[in-house]
């Protein structure tokens, strides 16, 4: 059978594929298995604060966590933790085809500043460790047991006294020989990590919990999802008041994006509350979250377009609807690509957002390319209305369409010069204000003491219908059969009755 609501599947379905076949992987609570067969693993890229040496225990940021296997074996591989001036080289060195050659390049630039008992011993930074750890006991390099997070194995203290700074973490399978050479392993190991980030000490009882567990990029985020959260929460019961009150299409179409809105705002909400406590959150809340976003905002241009073109204001019917549709279709499966994109395909190692990649641009030019026709359609709709009343609202509402359409591509040209550390929540904020004020916007023009003005309501009564269909009912037919009374009588029989439906009747006729 087919669904009775094929736009929903389709974002339901979206979301199961995303989640299903494209995990995303910034889980700031590392947990798994690497196989030392494959000889790099990127696990994460990590925004650590500034540190501030009045507090410097409480501000430094900290990797900590447990890494074993059960085979009993004396090898070992190796932790890398490194800031990006260091792990550009490293990384990109990492796809050298000779393995041997591969772990000497990786390492070249970072043994001048790598500390190591045996072989660096006046390293200046601590950013390796020796893996797997003996179960049970700290790894082989932890020299200071005071420095190790109890209850694990390793743990680095992450200082930036300068700026906030990401941090990246990998395994690859080299290790050091007894003539601090670097060689790949040849042994297949299979390790188990359990591995933390965070900033902020794990000891101290004043964490910032909305903060503690978060990248820097992401710190705020909580605070954003909050105020937005409450916003709508405050906007869409009094919208679904306002369709209860006035059911017309326009309305209803508004109505289903604003609680697309909600139900995306609150899921992403959820997730990055559960992060805040376990540094995982819930995945498939996260992308469903997203998915309705993208069904909102693109519901929102829908409205736009249609409203435009003059649907329910100055016309009933609308021209060339199959061209506005396969427009609007288009749009939708440009940002549809550009959020699987942003999942998949964009490298976290590179300091750029989904704007700046081809799916990103592409959007943006369709973007303003629908905002030119939005124009022309609400000019030429404009052109064809006279009534005052529905004038001022296509005024009204074409400057705060106008607004809506032309933000997104400022504000990408704008975060290209933002740094990458703040990039993420100038973008998520900005995108929401400009959503949510969309939102109050439309809800205040069509609010149905305002919109009764300029609406064609479908529910609007037809006096001239109602009187000829009543008087065609079979009761009426029936008594026009009845004499009248006469003037001059002073007595009624039977049969000179007549009901009040006769009166009325002739009262509507004179």
């Amino acid at each position: 059978m087919a669904s009775r609501h094929p736009f929903r599947s389709a974002c339901f379905l979206l979301a199961l594929l995303l989640f299903f076949h494209f995990p995303p992987s910034f889980s700031l609570h590392l947990s798994g298995s690497w196989k030392t067969t494959t000889f790099f693993q990127f696990l994460a890229k990590f925004g650590f604060q500034k540190t501030n040496l009045k507090d410097r225990s409480e501000t430094q940021g900290y990797i900590y966590g447990n890494i074993t296997t059960q085979l009993n074996t004396t090898s070992y591989v190796t932790l890398a933790v490194l800031d990006r001036g260091y792990f550009l080289e490293y990384y990109g060195n990492s796809t050298v085809s000779q393995r041997a050659a591969a772990c000497t390049a990786m390492f070249k630039k970072i043994d001048s500043v790598a500390y190591d008992s045996q072989c660096n011993d006046g390293g200046s930074q601590d950013l390796l460790r020796k893996i797997p750890c003996p179960n049970g006991k700290l790894c082989p390099d932890e020299d200071n047991p005071k420095n190790v997070v109890e209850n694990f194995q390793f743990s680095f203290h992450v200082e930036d006294l300068s700026q906030p700074r990401f941090w990246y973490l990998s395994f690859v399978a080299c290790y050091r020989d007894s003539n601090c050479s670097w060689k790949p392993l040849e042994e297949e190991l299979s390790l188990d990590y359990d591995i933390w980030l965070v900033n902020g000490n794990p000891y101290s009882k004043n964490q910032n919990p909305l903060e503690y567990q978060f990248s820097f990029d992401n710190q705020d985020t909580v605070e954003i999802y909050l105020v937005f959260l409450a916003c709508y929460m405050f906007l869409t019961p009094l919208q679904v008041y306002a369709v209860m009150r006035q059911k017309h299409p326009v309305t209803k179409l508004f109505t289903v994006g604003l609680i697309f809105s909600l139900c995306g705002v609150l899921l992403n909400m959820f997730h990055c509350l559960k992060f805040a406590f376990d540094g995982k959150g819930v995945e498939i809340a996260a992308i469903i979250g997203g998915v309705l976003d993208i069904c909102s905002q693109t519901l929102l241009m829908l409205l736009l377009l249609l409203l435009a073109k003059g649907w329910a204001i100055t016309r009933k019917e609308l021209k060339n609807i199959t061209l506005l549709f396969s427009v609007w279709a288009l749009y939708g499966l440009v940002h549809v690509l550009l959020y699987v994109w942003d999942l998949t395909e964009l490298d976290v190692i590179d300091d750029i957002d989904a704007y700046q990649t081809w799916p990103g641009w592409l959007m943006l030019i369709l973007r303003i390319g629908i905002m030119a026709w939005f124009l022309f359609c609400l000019r030429a709709t404009m052109a064809f209305e006279h009534q005052k009343s529905k004038l001022e609202f296509f005024l009204h509402f074409g400057a705060a369409s106008l607004v809506w359409f032309i933000y997104l591509p400022i504000v990408a040209l704008i975060a290209l010069q933002v740094p990458v550390l703040w990039r993420t929540k100038l973008l998520l904020g900005i995108v929401y204000s400009a959503n949510f004020l969309a939102y109050a916007v439309m809800a205040h023009l069509l609010w149905p003491t305002r919109s009764q003005q300029y609406f064609l309501l479908a529910n609007q009564v037809d006096l001239g219908d109602e009187l000829e269909e009543f008087d065609e009912a079979p009761h009426n037919v029936e008594n026009r059969q009845a004499p009248f009374i006469r003037k001059n009588s002073r007595s009624l029989s039977d049969s000179d009755v007549f009901s009040t439906h006769d009166l009325a009747n002739q009262r509507i006729a004179v």
